[in-house]
């Protein structure tokens, strides 16, 4: 078997002298000037392992995972702890830089041997990038991200998604969250909507930056963990507890930020960070959007498509009239379609009698019994615009804004808790304010001291929840 080789660095000249000198398998048939030769050189088929001698830092997952699609090997020699650390999350092989030329063979040849030509293909499937050769005609289904070990920890991720129309996902999604948070769940809500993404203003955090973006560029430099995760999802604080809150992209035309690859290692931290991950998806599922030309394209609903094919389970939300039930129906086909196998729970939203009849749920059941896929109705959530409207207005969620409302009681039997169903049981309302020994104080009924952790909890101020100014920052 014989191994073709592109170096980049100005110190491989004398190891690439030295692989050649050996007669193996391994052969250097080109040594690049920079990492952009390198990349242009491996994709077209020159090369199937890249060995970087300098410039390590600048390797990341996109560019990784860029390679790995055309089958290409990554090796990077380098000495440094802590890049050594974070080439290792990205799945580069590491080496000395003084390593033996015999020792550094015998590492590529075993490392071609383990990636080949079918695992590279596989990856296109769920790694954000159109392949190759493929046109936009491609309907293959996408593949799950999560590793087997991760699902076995016991930590579930949800997606709430739903068709165009605006059906309710943010608002499900939202509460859900809170009613999870509320049963003794810590959690963690995922804007992922690379259309309109709309959590911060839902529950009047302050709109001033993506957390997701954030999130993104450090998994992107495989400096993503628990510690870095805590620091960019600020905690929501409300009346029956908190949750951690990643909000969404500012803009819709920043979405090609939204890679697959980079989006899995985000999930894959937070499922480690927290019980429960609630992740509101963008509304389409097409997968037709690749560049018919030989050219990795971004996609653009790689964040829907990755995140409903990762997901333990899939919340699908739809609106209870004549013209959403009908998008719901083609919806769960299109689901069906890019992950195969999901567990999915309906949910029709928005149930009123002037739109489905004087007993709407009849109506609504024997409708989907007749014309729906495979999938019951597992819930119907009423028609409330005054509990919803009272909870935008504030920046709240239902459990705040309106506990007593049978909407909120409908969406607590979804995560099946036993909330607090009155006001005299709730939790009173929130006040924070610095002490003395660094602590944000939120004042209630008993006086419960908690750890703002440097200005982590967003505080309640009014109808907006700017975060808490750290210790010694106060104006």
């Amino acid at each position: 078997m014989n191994i073709s080789v592109v170096t980049v660095g100005n110190s491989m000249d004398a190891l690439a002298g030295d692989l050649e000198a050996l007669h193996g398998p391994v052969t250097v048939v080109r040594r690049c000037a920079d990492l952009a030769e390198l990349i242009a050189a491996c994709q077209s088929g020159l090369a199937r392992a890249a060995i970087v001698a300098e410039n390590v830092a600048e390797l990341n997952v996109t560019l990784v995972d860029r390679l790995a699609t055309v089958g290409v090997v990554i090796v990077a020699l380098t000495d440094d702890a802590e890049q050594v650390d974070r080439l290792r999350r990205l799945g580069v092989l590491v080496a000395a830089e003084q390593s033996e030329v015999s020792a550094l063979s015998a590492q590529i040849v075993r490392a071609v041997s383990q990636a080949g030509q079918t695992v590279a293909a596989d990856r296109y499937h769920h790694l954000g990038f159109a392949a190759p050769g493929q046109n936009a005609s491609m309907t293959e289904p996408v593949t799950g991200v999560s590793t087997q070990e991760q699902l076995d920890a016991g930590h579930r991720l949800i997606a709430v998604w739903g068709p165009v129309g605006s059906p309710g996902r943010t608002t499900i999604a939202v509460n859900l969250a809170a009613e999870l948070a509320c049963a003794g769940k810590s959690v963690l809500l995922i804007d992922a909507d690379s259309y309109g993404a709309s959590i911060a203003a839902t529950i009047g955090l302050l709109d001033e930056s993506a957390a997701i973006a954030q999130a993104y560029r450090l998994a992107d430099q495989g400096k993503l963990d628990q510690e870095s995760l805590r620091r960019i999802a600020p905690e929501l604080m409300f009346r029956g507890g908190k949750f951690r809150v990643l909000t969404g992209l500012t803009r819709a035309d920043r979405w090609p930020e939204l890679r697959s690859s980079t989006l899995s290692r985000v999930l894959e931290t937070a499922r480690t960070l927290c019980d429960v991950v609630v992740v509101d998806c963008g509304l389409s599922l097409e997968a037709d959007e690749e560049l018919s030309f030989d050219a990795l394209a971004p996609r653009r609903n790689a964040a829907t498509l990755t995140v409903v094919a990762a997901a333990d389970e899939v919340l699908a939300v739809g609106t209870s009239d004549s013209i959403g039930i009908p998008r719901l129906v083609r919806a769960l086909q299109d689901l069906d379609a890019v992950a195969p196998g999901q567990q999915v729970t309906v949910v029709l939203n928005k149930v009123r009698a002037s739109a489905a009849g004087r007993h709407p749920e009849r109506a609504l059941q024997q409708a989907w019994d007749r014309f729906g896929p495979e999938w019951p109705v597992a819930h119907y959530l009423p028609w409330d615009p005054q509990s919803i409207d009272r909870a935008l207005l504030a920046g709240e969620v239902l459990l705040e804004a309106a506990p007593e409302s049978e909407l909120r009681r409908r969406i607590q039997k979804i995560v099946g808790a036993d909330a607090q169903r009155n006001r005299k049981y709730a939790v009173p309302s929130t006040i924070a304010t610095w002490t003395d020994s660094g602590y944000c104080h939120f004042e209630t009924a008993r006086k419960r001291p908690l750890n703002c952790d440097g200005g982590v909890f967003p505080c309640r101020t009014g109808p907006k929840r700017p975060l808490c100014p750290a210790p010694g920052q106060r104006s």
